[in-house]
């Protein structure tokens, strides 16, 4: 890993243990079980994921990097001078470089990640490479209401930037409160710029979420594995598979930990059973119509005010704005 520049400091409000375990208590507890996708992002979850973006049937990322590839000084120019760019689950930061490389004087930024170490990894590598730009990493868990650091240099607006489509593991309800949660964090005059996967066969969407590697699958497990190890649960690992279908009503993978036999699993001195074939949702990806999302930015006060898109229109990079009152 990448050495922490020392004149970073991190906002760290990560989640604690506690706070954990009450979330694994309630999924374990619920009619179907259910834990959140959140979960998955320890360091060797984020390493996964990034492995996932490099599998040949994943076409998600290298979508949107080839999008953010040809279009990335459009979009700068969308965004303007001097923005504060904040950055919802940074990741390894490939698309955010794109993105830096075009901005014009860019205020800050803000980078919200939940896996502290691929937070810093990430940010110390940008700081090289941007060394005027300065960095602000909070590591939060970003569905929840932020308090951005108070800004080094007053920015012109504020874009909250959130990439790779992950709008989609949100369900509409939940998509909607973030998409309002970033309508008020943006403030006047600022913007959202969001990834978007788009719907298409079924064929194509189900391969990406279940490689022939099996990545995706150790990606899944591993969040039984960290549990193990951080709230002392004792998920029996080889006793789950990974399972992902596309729901083509709902217009949404739907990812499940599925228990292959009759099982019990203890939090504390509480015992939660699971029965054999049993299956633990964990993650929802959802695809979008363009007028699908134009709708559901409406309803959050937003108006698209432009798209950018790959030619055989599988992903789509989205500007927001704050929608104009009615006359």
């Amino acid at each position: 890993m990448s050495a922490q520049p020392q004149d970073i400091r991190v906002d760290d409000r990560h989640p604690d243990i506690e706070d954990t375990m009450q979330t694994v208590r309630r999924g374990l507890s619920a009619k179907p079980k259910k834990l959140p996708s959140r979960l998955f992002y320890d360091e060797r979850g984020s390493a996964l994921f990034e492995s996932i973006c490099e599998q040949p049937e994943y076409y998600l990322t290298r979508t949107e990097i080839a999008i953010m590839r040809e279009h990335a000084a459009d979009i700068a120019a969308a965004l303007g001078p001097e923005v504060r760019l904040v950055e919802y689950g940074s990741g390894s930061g490939i698309k955010t470089r794109m993105l830096l490389e075009h901005l014009e004087s860019p205020a800050a930024y803000v980078p919200v990640e939940i896996s502290r170490s691929a937070l810093m990894e990430s940010v110390a590598a940008l700081a090289v490479q941007f060394p005027d730009v300065p960095m602000q990493p909070v590591c939060a868990d970003f569905t929840q209401p932020l308090r951005l650091p108070v800004a080094l240099r007053s920015p012109r607006r504020t874009v909250i930037y959130f990439p790779g489509s992950t709008i989609g593991n949100f369900e509409s309800k939940d998509a909607l409160k973030i998409l309002r949660q970033m309508r008020t964090e943006m403030s006047a005059g600022g913007g959202i710029l969001i990834g978007v996967d788009l719907k298409k066969d079924t064929a194509t969407i189900e391969a990406a979420y279940n490689d022939a590697a099996g990545v995706t699958r150790d990606f899944t497990l591993n969040m039984l594995v960290r549990l193990n190890r951080e709230i002392g649960t004792d998920f029996d690992i080889d006793a789950f598979r990974h399972r992902a279908r596309y729901n083509a009503l709902a217009g949404r993978i739907e990812t499940s930990l599925v228990s292959t036999t009759r099982q019990d699993v203890h939090l504390g001195r509480e015992s939660f059973t699971f029965a054999e074939n049993e299956a633990m949702q964990v993650e929802y990806s959802c695809k979008y119509s363009l007028d699908d999302f134009a709708l559901m930015a409406e309803k959050a006060g937003l108006s698209v005010e432009k798209v950018w898109m790959d030619a055989e229109r599988r992903f789509s990079v989205q500007y927001l704005v704050r929608a104009t009152p009615a006359a």
